[in-house]
């Protein structure tokens, strides 16, 4: 495993299922908070940690909105992309399409105008500084009207160079995708491509209906799919992508274990399976701690390992030159520690 686990560290990868504000990490958290006057019901960086145990999705937004609360500047928004950029770096992502959630922070008063300029001007330096490209996804909260996302997808028009795809995120319990056909449609007439969350705690029917109805070209989780024959073959038909994320999912308590992940299963099928880390300040797992983790619990080898990092590229927004260029740099990569 030791040998394993060298391999994935220097992996190139993508990652494509990453929340910004789920990367906020304590210290981070209460640096920021001290230096805009906000206060924090948790004494030390140990009892905030400590309160990450969560029981289901609810539990962990509760305090996912909490401590985005905290983020009102245009330099906070900067800091918390940087951070996440850096250690990304670490763990040799190469590429990274980054979810935000502006309605999150327009409930906290805080314009779409800091959030985006923060969040791109971080990007700039990551892709200057660290060799990062990026894409940005801006999420619609499913757990709000729709009319309220068409407000937002109207407000985020003078930022369409800088936003590639619009997403679904949020309590997908209650809130199906047919909630939000017409703003998918509206963003899809604009020229944005679509993703949207599907098939965590929801139903397969919830999958197949985000493909038909939302037209997506991604489905972020879609750990349901096993269930319905049909909706695997559709999948594997049309080519849509899978980002899993499997320590959210163990810590969000839709598996037991990581070894009932779906993964292995799906990769089997055919499915185009890629590793991401969600909301890894919550979770406690960066991409390359998923990797590992789900490599332990399912016995993945080297092969398994170099087809989940080429779908994560296989899978992303990236212009086909600079997608074949990474490409390349994982088959030079996997073929010399394999030879």
């Amino acid at each position: 495993m030791e040998n394993l686990v060298k391999y994935i560290e220097r992996l190139p990868k993508a990652e494509l299922h990453l929340h910004i504000e789920g990367t906020f990490e304590p210290e981070l958290m209460f640096e920021i908070a001290a230096r805009n006057h906000i206060p924090i019901k948790y004494n030390s960086v140990e009892e905030l940690r400590s309160a990450y145990q969560f029981s289901n999705l609810q539990d962990f937004l509760d305090i996912y909105y909490a401590g985005a609360a905290v983020l009102q500047t245009e330099e906070d928004f900067y800091d918390l992309t940087w951070a996440y950029l850096e250690r990304a770096h670490k763990d040799h992502v190469l590429h990274t399409e980054i979810f935000f959630d502006p309605q999150t922070h327009s409930a906290n008063g805080v314009p779409l105008k800091i959030v985006i300029e923060g969040i791109h001007a971080a990007l700039i330096d990551g892709h200057e500084k660290l060799g990062i490209t990026s894409c940005l996804i801006m999420c619609f909260l499913r757990h709000l009207e729709e009319s309220s996302a068409l407000v937002l997808l109207e407000e985020a028009l003078p930022y369409r160079e800088w936003i590639t795809a619009v997403g679904l995120d949020s309590s997908e319990n209650g809130n199906p995708p047919e909630k939000f056909e017409r703003v998918f449609s509206q963003a899809r007439e604009y020229g944005f491509l679509t993703v949207a969350h599907a098939g965590e705690e929801g139903t397969a029917e919830n999958i197949r209906n985000t493909i038909e109805l939302l037209k997506v070209a991604r489905i972020d989780h879609g750990n349901s799919c096993l269930s319905d024959d049909a909706l695997v073959d559709l999948l594997k038909k049309r080519k849509i992508p899978l980002t899993l994320c499997p320590i959210s999912n163990l810590k969000l308590k839709i598996i037991e274990r990581l070894e009932d992940h779906p993964l292995l299963n799906m990769l089997q099928k055919g499915l185009m399976v890629t590793i991401n880390s969600d909301d890894p300040a919550y979770f406690g797992g960066y991409i390359n701690d998923n990797y590992v983790a789900v490599s332990r619990a399912l016995n993945l080898d080297k092969e398994q390992l170099y087809q989940i990092a080429r779908n994560s590229f296989l899978a992303s927004f990236l212009p086909e030159s600079t997608r074949l260029k990474y490409i390349n740099h994982l088959n030079d990569h996997h073929y010399q520690i394999c030879d």
